[in-house]
């Protein structure tokens, strides 16, 4: 009953933590308008990998020694912040042709293998990410929690973060909600280059409180 209560609770946190607007939520519905369901999907993908690199770092002790040094911490914190706002930067040169399609200089091109790793990048250089699974699991991993359990926690994460962004992309990539998109799509491209530079500033000037 104990692992259940356990497994609750972190399905529920995590449920409440990841539906929440945030970057990853931002950049998949962008991938997802500005390239295809494919690259929305990658994207998806790339967000659920960088989760569970996440989860090993924090395993082996690696998130807990960033979240105790005020420089690792920044240091992640400033990389992350400056790749949102990169990507934020290229969505705000989006130009519209005049067939009313998009010309967006995005990162990469947009091909499904860089989408993936825009989504990789933007949750793996989130120090929050990490902090989110150090408050979570140093509730409910007790010393003796076989590994196998701390990994099926883990996974659930995984999980949720991954059936809610595939959700996300089937939803905005619907050809009657896509082509609503498309045809303001330089609009939308800046509109959501505001958010991901906003969330970057955020990110950088957040006070670094964890210690």
């Amino acid at each position: 009953m104990q692992f259940l209560g356990d497994w609750f609770t972190v399905f529920l946190a995590g449920c409440l933590v990841i539906i929440a607007p945030g970057p990853n939520f931002f950049l998949t519905i962008r991938n997802s308008v500005s390239g295809s369901k494919r690259t929305g999907l990658s994207t998806a993908v790339g967000i659920a990998i960088g989760d569970a690199v996440h989860i090993v770092f924090w395993l082996v002790g690696i998130g807990v020694l960033i979240s105790q040094s005020i420089l690792l911490f920044n240091c992640l914190k400033w990389l992350g912040a400056a790749y949102l706002i990169y990507i934020g930067i290229q969505s705000l040169k989006a130009k519209k042709h005049h067939n009313g399609h998009n010309e967006a200089s995005l990162p990469f091109n947009l091909s499904a293998r860089n989408a993936l790793y825009s989504g990789f990048w933007t949750c793996l250089l989130n120090p929050k990410v990490t902090l989110f699974f150090l408050a979570l699991f140093t509730q409910i991993i007790r010393p003796g929690t076989p590994l196998a359990i701390q990994i099926l926690y883990g996974c659930t994460i995984v999980g949720i973060e991954l059936f809610w962004l595939v959700f996300v992309t089937a939803i905005v990539s619907q050809e009657t909600i896509k082509n609503l998109f498309l045809s303001i799509s330089h609009w939308f491209e800046r509109v959501m280059g505001i958010v991901l530079i906003a969330f970057g500033l955020r990110l950088a000037f957040a006070e670094t409180s964890h210690k």
